[in-house]
This record gives structure tokens, C-alpha cells and sequence, in this order.
């Protein structure tokens, strides 16, 4: 702000301190990270414009109100998550999701997890208004026929009913099918729909996957203006454009990936200097060359905003022939790079960094797998391989982790988080059906990419965030001390020395201590729930988790909206100071207000494929788990106890990390076990162990709720003494 108003640094003082008796005055708010706003100076009857989040409760009908700007009104200067209750009276016919106007009402306090107020005054809201539909496609069971036709949501957020307007003639009573709004103006009256979609019986193949894909609104296919862009791209990369370019042709670039992957949006290059310094060439697939603002491309890219993964297909951002094709990095092929430079000391310090457009000729493509094998050979190992371009392409994958390991020290000691855990992914047969388990473990090679990635999304940022231009960041908020104290209390159940978790030494040395043991992915899991959701913002708040001030998303252009916004800017940036860059005229970028909107809507969409993958794989997760227990009856699995409630002992699979409940009922009725309340643990009034966080308890599968993916387990019988599991 002193910048901008061009105030003298003698004068810095003053500034502050008109500043603070603005602020004392109630004619500024000071918002987070203290930035400051315009006060909203609304009355408690005036309206507030969000975005409203229902109950997955569908009987209660409550929600959460959600405000778009929630700094400039007062009632949530004090809120860690600005939000308020809805009762469900005062929900009207809004839908989730859909973006309302609420008014305060003061009332009793709510009576649900997460609201601690007592004061009988607290705030409330009521919906005015519906502003605009979410627009969220409805899947449910088609009931019925004629005028009393109807469609049940499995989605417990939505009514349990909604009438249909129109039929297909192809559906049948009992399908799946999807639906589209049509109407809701009256509360006692059904919510109206248009059935747009018939996807067929509820167990037949694919159909799970697809209700995923048609709930959170994933496009399938791309409109035939998008695809014919695509097809005009020439796949060979002309003379002309290599010879505009620094050629890279000739250097050892790789790329190292998953076993299945095809869009390959990165590669690197490490060569070590004669004063033990090293530079890192990290090539960046050059989407923004190809794609260019005000296309159909570029505008599809915005809408989807990222590639979904889901557990039996990839919904892609950009259309094959460029995501697979054009701009994928494939070996011994030319393509187009945006790289960064990067020049490192002995010590792995930055020392100096530069930008570029280039060409390159990939030599080898590994997988993560082959990348570990290699960086594991020792000296004479190395020396025995006969042919001479591997035998030089592991000496570069080894000479690459030296300076990797390197980096990663330095990024801990910085005060970054150990947050990275071992993968479980379900492997599907042709038909699509979960057949078996594969564990993916964060080894050197996922190490290698994830330090030389954020090295180059570090530099980046540091360039765009010191230039006079709006760009995108990627951020992530200090966390609520509160959530952190909740999940000390988790770690100390199970048995862990706990100190002060929001001194971030202390919560490395946790981290550092669960390493190896089964409850690591369970605690990493409860840590990162603590934690806020990292998003994409203008402003360069910095990252906490990374323990980094200035962090963007630079190196996966064709996979995420970001990155392509980043590397426009980058260019325009470069360009202007007469740097080597594309030798077209830089593309215009957007202003601060519309960059603004893009990081909301691109955050959005993030979110939602974070929870259809999630979702998709917890489907075949399951349908794996009961297709083991049907074909062996008496299958068991050993379980580490997470949480014990009331209701019962909530506990996670070793090996498979899936998550169910013993519940009370389904406790063995011999042991008498009753919870104690003040322990937190079920105990027996006979020799029957003790259940309590940490314990390891063997099980058996009993029961699974689909529609809400609820899986129940009963505790297994070991003869003959039955009270010992």
C-alpha cells in the first residue's frame, strides 16, 4: 500500500499509524494477513450474497452459509472459518450449492459438531433469496410412471424426491438415471426435474463410475469446435519455431513418471559444475504456445480448469491429440519447452535463475519404478552396464538425486511438513472391475521430480510476485491452532510424545517420530484434515505446508488451468524486459479482477475432482474388499483402532488403509463392553481386552451401506477363547 501511494520510507511510521486509527475508528477492517477492506456498514436485516452447503442429513434440511467476501462484514471479523448456521425453517427452497442472499436472524445458538457458541445471541442466517442455481446435475433411481414419475437422489445434501417434468422413452422403473432442475419455488411442494440421461441398472458395469462422473458435473466429451482446434495443430515442430529457440536437443533431458501415464509435462536435466555447484534445466511442456487466449481451446481448458483421475479412466483437460500428443513430452521426438534455469551452490542455495523457451529431444522415459532401480545401483553396478547411453543416463539419474537430496534437506530444515504417505490404488480388469491392490510408495524417485518441481514453482513465483502484473498463486494458509490441538490429542491416543504442534519444529518431530509405524498414514490423514485447504489466489500469501513465502503452480500446463495462466505471464513478464522468450507477441493477461475470478473458479474445480477421485476409488476400494470376502467367506484383515465413540470403534485396514466401524451392537454380547466416556475407549466387565486408540484388532467384513459407503465390521473369533482377538 505504501508503494502504490508513494509513500516515503521516513514517512512509513505514520502511515501505519493512520492506518491503525482508521481501523479504530471502524472506517477500515482489517481482514487476514492484515489486509484491509472497506467496512460493509450493514445493518443485522441487510443482505449477505454466498454460497449455501446443506446437511448430508437430509431429514434435518440444515446448512451452512458460506459468504463470497467475508471481510467487509463485521460478524465474521472474529470467525477462523467465516460461515453461519442455517437452520433448516429458514433454508426456503435453496439447494446445495446454489449461491443465495441471506439476512441475520439472532437466536438461540445451533446445536451441531463444530459450533462452540453459547452466547443465545449468536447469528444466524435465513435465505431471502436464491440468486443463482448451482446447476449440479441430479442422479437418483427413476420411480414410477406418468404424472406421478419421479427421481430419488442417492446425494443426501438433496431433497429425497424430486417430480419429473419430462421422461425418456428408453427408461425403465429402477434405473439410473440423470436429471436436470426444473423448478422449486414453493417449500411445500415438490422440487421439479427434467430426466436428461439414462444410464442403466444400478449393478450393471460401469454404471458406479458414471453416476460419480454425471453428480459432480464432469464433462465426458469435448464440443467438435474444441476438437477441430486440436486437429489443426501440427504434431511436427517446424524449423522456423526450433530455430527461434535454445536447443536442448543435445543435452541428457528425461522424463521420469508413472508407469501408466501419457501426458508427460515435465523433464529435467542436471549437470554438476567444477566448483561443486549444480544447474538444474527443469522443461516444462509449452502448452501456452499452442493454446492461445480466446480460443475454443483455451476456453474449454478454463471451464474444466483441471484433468480429473478417476479410478478407471482420465478425464483430461485439453483434448488427447494435445495432452497425449502435441504437448506431451514423449523421448526421442521434438517438442517445445518452457524451461527454468536453475543454478545452484555446493550447499544447494539458488544462486541465480534465468527463463527460456526451448526445444528438446527426450532420451529416455522412466517410469517411477525404473528410476528407482537405477538410482540404487552402486559404483561397480553402474560400471558393469554395457550399453553406453544407459550406463550415462543412470550416472545423470544419480548425479540428479545428489542434488535432489539436497534440496529436500534444506526444504525440512526450512520448516517444511513430511506430509508424503503410501498410496494405495485399485487395479481394474478390462471390464472394469477391481481385481487387485497396488501400493505405491513415496520413494527417491517421487522425491527427485517433487524437489526439482517446487524448486522451479518457487523461482517462478518469486519473478511473477516482483513484477508490476497479476498472477496466480498457489497458497496455503497458517492453520487454526485449534484444529491443531485436536489432532495432538489424536496423536498422544496413540501413544506419541506430543509437544506444541503450532510451533512448526515440534510438528516435524512428531511427523518424524510416527515414520515407519501403522498409524502413520492414519495421523498424516487427521494432520492434513487439520489443515486448511490449499487454494489459488492473486495474492502470494505463501504456503505453509511447504514452509515457502512465494509459491505458484508452474510445471504441469497440461494438466491444470493454473499453469497455464502462469507460464502467459511469465512470457508477457520476460518479454517486457527484453529476456529470450517465444518469439510470438506475448498474449494479453488478464486484469486482477478477472485473474481474481479464474483463481475462484479453477480452486472450485479442483475441489470437485479431488472428491469424484476420491470417491471413485473408495467405490472400487470397496467392491475389491467384497469381491476378497466372497470368494474366501472366512477372510479377515488385522485393523489399527482410530477413534472409539458411542456409537462404536471406528478402525482402518492395514495394507489397505480402507475405514469402517464395529459398531456397539456388534461388539461380542459375552464381553459386556460399555464405553467409557471419560477414557474414550469400550471396556468389558469380564478379561475382554480393553478397545482404545492404537489397539490392533482383527476383523471381518459384515456389511456395506453403497449408497452413503459406510462399511461395517464385526471382530473376529479366534478359538477357542473366544474373548481374545
Amino acid at each position: 500500500m505504501a508503494r502504490d501511494l508513494c509513500v516515503p520510507s521516513s514517512q512509513r511510521a505514520a502511515f501505519r499509524a493512520a492506518l491503525s486509527e482508521l481501523e479504530s475508528r471502524g472506517e477500515l477492517v482489517r481482514g487476514k494477513k492484515a489486509r484491509y477492506w472497506l467496512p460493509d456498514n450493514r445493518n443485522a436485516g441487510d443482505l449477505i450474497r454466498g454460497r449455501i452447503q446443506m446437511s448430508n442429513d437430509r431429514k434435518r434440511r440444515s446448512a451452512l452459509f458460506l459468504p463470497e467476501h467475508p471481510d467487509g462484514h463485521s460478524v465474521f471479523r472474529n470467525m477462523d472459518r467465516p460461515r453461519l448456521f442455517v437452520p433448516a425453517r429458514f433454508t426456503s427452497t435453496a439447494l446445495d450449492g446454489d449461491t443465495v442472499d441471506v439476512e441475520l436472524q439472532y437466536g438461540a445458538s445451533p446445536r451441531h459438531r463444530g459450533w462452540q457458541h453459547d452466547d443465545p445471541g449468536y447469528p444466524q442466517a435465513r435465505v431471502v433469496e436464491v440468486v443463482e442455481r448451482s446447476g449440479r446435475p441430479i442422479v437418483g433411481i427413476y420411480h414410477g410412471k406418468g404424472v406421478r414419475a419421479t427421481v430419488a437422489p442417492e446425494e443426501g445434501r438433496l431433497p429425497g424426491s424430486f417430480r419429473l417434468m419430462s421422461i425418456l422413452p428408453q427408461a425403465k422403473p429402477g434405473d439410473i438415471v440423470v436429471a436436470s432442475f426444473a423448478g422449486w419455488n414453493e417449500v411445500h411442494l415438490p422440487p421439479m426435474a427434467k430426466m436428461v440421461k439414462v444410464l442403466g441398472r444400478e449393478d450393471a458395469p460401469g454404471v458406479d463410475i458414471l453416476k460419480v462422473i454425471h453428480r459432480h458435473g464432469l464433462p465426458l466429451e469435448f464440443p467438435d469446435v474444441v476438437l477441430s482446434e486440436a486437429e489443426m495443430i501440427d504434431e511436427v515442430v517446424p524449423e522456423e519455431e526450433i530455430s527461434r529457440r535454445e536447443d536442448w536437443r543435445e543435452r541428457q533431458v528425461f522424463t521420469i513418471d508413472p508407469e501408466d501415464a501419457k501426458d508427460f509435462d515435465d523433464a529435467i536435466c542436471v549437470t554438476e559444475k567444477r566448483d561443486g555447484g549444480w544447474e538444474l534445466a527443469v522443461h516444462i511442456a509449452d502448452v501456452s504456445h499452442y493454446v492461445k487466449p480466446g480460443s475454443a481451446l483455451d476456453a474449454e481448458a478454463k471451464k474444466r480448469g483441471n484433468s480429473v483421475y478417476l479410478a478407471d479412466r482420465v478425464i483430461p483437460m485439453l483434448p488427447e491429440r494435445l495432452s497425449n500428443g502435441v504437448c506431451s513430452l514423449k523421448p526421442h521426438v521434438e517438442r517445445l519447452t518452457h524451461a527454468a534455469i536453475l543454478d545452484f551452490d555446493a550447499r544447494g542455495k539458488l544462486t541465480a535463475s534465468r527463463f527460456v523457451s526451448a526445444v528438446i529431444r527426450s532420451r529416455h522415459r522412466y517410469t517411477y519404478e525404473q528410476a528407482y532401480e537405477q538410482m540404487m545401483l552402486n559404483d561397480e553396478e553402474v560400471e558393469s552396464i554395457s550399453d553406453e547411453n544407459e550406463r550415462s543416463l543412470t550416472l545423470h539419474l544419480k548425479q540428479a538425486w545428489g542434488l535432489a537430496s539436497m534440496l529436500r534437506r534444506r526444504r525440512f530444515k526450512n520448516g517444511a511438513l513430511d506430509l508424503d504417505m503410501t498410496e494405495i490404488r485399485v487395479v481394474l480388469d478390462e471390464k472394469g472391475r477391481a481385481v487387485d491392490v497396488k501400493k505405491s510408495v513415496y520413494d527417491e524417485s517421487h522425491q527427485l521430480i517433487e524437489e526439482f518441481m517446487l524448486a522451479a514453482n518457487e523461482a517462478v513465483a518469486f519473478v511473477t510476485k516482483n513484477a508490476p502484473a497479476p498472477s496466480i498463486y498457489r497458497v496455503h494458509d497458517d492453520p487454526d491452532p485449534g484444529k491443531l490441538e485436536e489432532f495432538a490429542d489424536l496423536a498422544r491416543s496413540f501413544g506419541h510424545r506430543v509437544g506444541d504442534v503450532t510451533h512448526r519444529p515440534e510438528l516435524q518431530n512428531l511427523l518424524s517420530g510416527i515414520r515407519g509405524s501403522v498409524e502413520e498414514h492414519s495421523v498424516k490423514v487427521s494432520l492434513l484434515r487439520s489443515l486448511r485447504r490449499a487454494e489459488y489466489s492473486t495474492d502470494p500469501t505463501g504456503h505453509y505446508g511447504l514452509a515457502k513465502s512465494n509459491y505458484t503452480h508452474f510445471t504441469s500446463p497440461i494438466r491444470r488451468y493454473a499453469d497455464l495462466v502462469v507460464h502467459r505471464v511469465l512470457r508477457r513478464i520476460l518479454s517486457k524486459r527484453h529476456e529470450p522468450t517465444a518469439p510470438e507477441i506475448p498474449e494479453r493477461t488478464p486484469p486482477v479482477a478477472e485473474m481474481g475470478e479464474i483463481a475462484y473458479r479453477i480452486s472450485k474445480t479442483e475441489r470437485i475432482a479431488a472428491e469424484a477421485e476420491m470417491e471413485t476409488q473408495k467405490l472400487k476400494m470397496i467392491e475389491y474388499l467384497e469381491r476378497t470376502c466372497h470368494q474366501n467367506p472366512d477372510a479377515a484383515f488385522d485393523a489399527t483402532v482410530l477413534e472409539v465413540r458411542p456409537i462404536g470403534v471406528f478402525v482402518e485396514l492395514n495394507g489397505l488403509m480402507i475405514k469402517g466401524l464395529i459398531r456397539k451392537e456388534d461388539l461380542p454380547p459375552r464381553n459386556e463392553y460399555f464405553f467409557d466416556r471419560i477414557h474414550k475407549q469400550f471396556r468389558s466387565r469380564s478379561n475382554a481386552p480393553t478397545l482404545a486408540v492404537g489397539q490392533t484388532v482383527c476383523v471381518r467384513l459384515y456389511r456395506v451401506n453403497h449408497v452413503k459407503g459406510f462399511i461395517d465390521f464385526l471382530p473376529v473369533e479366534s478359538p477357542p477363547d473366544f474373548s481374545q482377538w
